[in-house]
């Protein structure tokens, strides 16, 4: 790490810059004529027009900062959207200019007004680039000052001019309206002008140098980005995977980013590795130096897994072999579609209890008692189903955005708004909730009520009604069954069961806008909040205790051993689940005080790729510093935690977040 980049990250740990912004009210319909669809376009306008260009810092290189912070009136905004960054960077926005312009004279009404609209955003940020083009020159920002000579206008010629215009598409279209923006495969669009910067003389340690700046400028100003928690703002970024050839696409953008990243130890970008059971060892050893530093990344993607799962719900295999991750851990294509990877959640802890307490008294068997569970999942995504088709805001009912629209292929081709659904994919994602709580609830009534018959029915029933008030020994009971990741055959055989159902019951069903539903494995922030609402459960679950993280073992439970989840969570035909959801394992920080834990983790890694798992993130943790983390949280600003498919400071996290995180269980390896 350089001077430069160690003092403006010093700066950036101030955080003095968040007080100095301005907070403008919403926009109204009424200001816009109630014209929604020139509703973004007038926010652009308002949040550019609002701003004063600022460079933070000596280091602030990029510039494009926020000044101020506006929320949107509507909650319909595009969200979880990878933009084309590719197209604009290689382009500019003149020769774009030029093509709308073209396009308009051959287009129908609705296309001339896309391509109108599109132009006037374009031109409102190039506005807003001449701005701050002149306030780099007063300041003495030679650098960037020269560079937006060139961009966004012309294509970009080098590396740092790409990152240049990368940072006025991250401003512009957060400043459009656009939510939880990622970065999509970062070390493919930008390796091109990495190499140009090479070839031109530019050092491997100065491009360093620029990603890690580049990285610091995208962390400023998260705190005014929306999200469920502080950090969950999207900024998502995916390394290697292969090529349509099945030719490894790791390369040295791949590694010098995995280097920037290991070196700050910032939240954002929050990194992504695509591999497969041709990725070597060593690969997974360096990823894994950065799994320690505590930042929760990098997450893993198998694409041995991801790919073929694509294609079997109707993606092209070339376009599958471009995927990404959402703001999360959701698998999406850039540029060619605009999936809703997270529309909905099925809770199975509660369609269990629910089966429960309305079928167990008359099921004979626990196969009469499966086929119950089986109905309430399925009654639960129909019913899931059923809210998205009527709810009044539907995409295609949302108001336009042609500035976010513009960056998806079929958008600016065919002249329509993403909320045309013209997308070459317009597929809706259903979360799966507390998949290991479910299935050890399915596990203790398959032992101890039919098995054993050492619970009754109605005992169990009116422990479950009444929360185990005094019935602690028939819960001890419960809790003593088999858990899925304790390496018993029965949790893991009804886990296949259930997820078999569900995928079938999910998958490829028509979502009513030319696309079909996803089955996936994850939960989101409703580990927490959707359980809640959930009465205690006969794995022995008081009401509502938090469930676990995107698709984990319960809380509490004591496996067998790393290998032993590992075993159990890749059993499973995770192709079948491809809205994707990954098992989350918290690892104790002592794991990797030396290289041969190092090598231990990487070597457990690449033994869950090579079974068949979909996704993977780990969590170094240390039980003791978050608990003196929630007693002084003045000491500890900058410590970070992964808290579902997103890492965060800690500290900056709600307390039922910071508690949950706090009980998970942490492995030895």
């Amino acid at each position: 790490m350089t001077e430069l980049v160690q003092s403006f990250l010093d700066y950036f740990r101030t955080r003095s810059y968040r007080k100095v912004r301005t907070t403008l009210p919403p926009m109204t319909f009424t200001e816009v004529e109630r014209d929604r669809d020139r509703y973004f376009e007038a926010v652009l306008a308002r949040i550019t027009e609002a701003e004063t260009p600022v460079l933070r810092h000596t280091g602030d290189i990029f510039g494009f900062n926020r000044t101020i912070a506006m929320r949107f009136e509507w909650d319909a905004y595009m969200n979880n959207h990878t933009p084309d960054y590719a197209w604009a960077i290689e382009r500019g926005f003149d020769a774009i200019l030029a093509d709308f312009a073209q396009k308009a004279l051959s287009a129908d009404e609705e296309g001339r007004a896309f391509y109108t609209a599109a132009s006037k955003s374009i031109m409102i940020v190039l506005d807003f680039c001449e701005r701050y083009r002149l306030a780099a020159e007063q300041t003495g920002c030679a650098k960037l000052a020269k560079a937006l000579e060139n961009v966004p206008r012309k294509a970009a010629r080098n590396y740092y001019e790409a990152l240049v215009f990368m940072k006025i598409l991250i401003f512009s279209q957060r400043a459009s309206g656009v939510q939880h923006l990622t970065l999509g495969r970062f070390d493919q669009y930008m390796y091109p002008y990495y190499l140009a910067s090479l070839e031109a003389g530019v050092s491997a340690d100065d491009l360093l140098e620029e990603t890690e700046l580049f990285f610091i400028s995208i962390n400023l100003d998260t705190d005014v980005y929306f999200g469920m928690q502080q950090g969950d703002n999207g900024q998502s970024l995916m390394l290697g995977g292969c090529t349509a050839e099945q030719e490894d696409a790791f390369n040295a953008l791949s590694e010098t980013v995995l280097t920037a990243s290991e070196e700050l130890c910032l939240i954002d970008p929050k990194i992504n590795l695509r591999v497969s059971a041709k990725t070597p060892l060593e690969r997974y050893v360096r990823a894994t130096r950065l799994t320690a530093k505590g930042l929760g990344f990098p997450q893993y993607c198998n694409d041995d897994v991801v790919i073929p799962g694509l294609v079997r719900l109707g993606y092209d295999y070339k376009d599958a072999c471009q995927y990404t991750v959402a703001a999360c851990w959701e698998f999406i294509i850039p540029a060619r579609g605009y999936d809703v990877p997270n529309i909905r959640t099925l809770n199975f802890p509660l369609a269990v209890r629910e089966a429960t307490m309305e079928s167990l008294a008359d099921a004979e068997t626990f196969e009469d008692f499966f086929a119950a569970v089986e109905q309430k999942i399925f009654a639960h995504f129909q019913a899931k189903r059923r809210a998205v088709t009527s709810r009044k805001d539907d995409l295609h009912r949302m108001p336009k955005n042609p500035y976010g629209s513009i960056f998806l292929t079929d958008c600016r081709e065919k002249g329509r708004d993403y909320t045309a659904c013209v997308t070459k994919y317009n597929n809706y994602g259903i979360h799966g909730l507390g998949v290991g709580p479910a299935v050890d609830a399915l596990t203790a009534i398959c032992r101890a009520v039919y098995e054993e018959k050492s619970v009754g029915k109605d005992e169990l029933l009116a422990a479950l009604e009444n929360d185990f008030r005094d019935a602690e020994p028939l819960r001890r009971r419960l809790l003593a069954c088999p858990k899925l990741g304790s390496g018993d055959e029965v949790p893991e055989r009804l886990m296949v069961r259930m997820l078999q159902f569900y995928a079938g019951a999910v998958n490829l069903t028509p979502n009513g806008i030319g696309g079909i539903w996803r089955a996936g494995t994850g939960g989101s922030l409703d580990y927490v909040t959707m359980s809640r609402d959930v009465g205690a459960t006969a794995d022995g679950r008081h009401a509502g205790e938090p469930f676990p993280s995107s698709f984990s073992p319960s809380i509490g439970v004591r496996a067998a051993g790393l290998l032993s989840v590992i075993e159990a969570f890749t059993r499973p035909d995770m192709k079948n689940l491809i809205n994707g959801g990954p098992l989350t394992i918290e690892l104790h920080t002592n794991v990797f005080r030396n290289e041969e834990g190092v090598r231990k983790v990487a070597i457990l890694v690449s033994e869950f790729i090579r079974r068949g798992g979909h996704e993977l993130q780990l969590n170094a943790l240390h039980r003791d510093t978050l608990i003196e983390a929630q007693k002084h949280p003045e000491n500890y600003p900058d410590l970070i935690v992964r808290v579902w498919g997103w890492s965060g400071y800690f500290c900056e996290l709600d307390l039922p977040f910071q508690n949950q995180i706090i009980s998970r269980t942490d492995y030895q390896v």
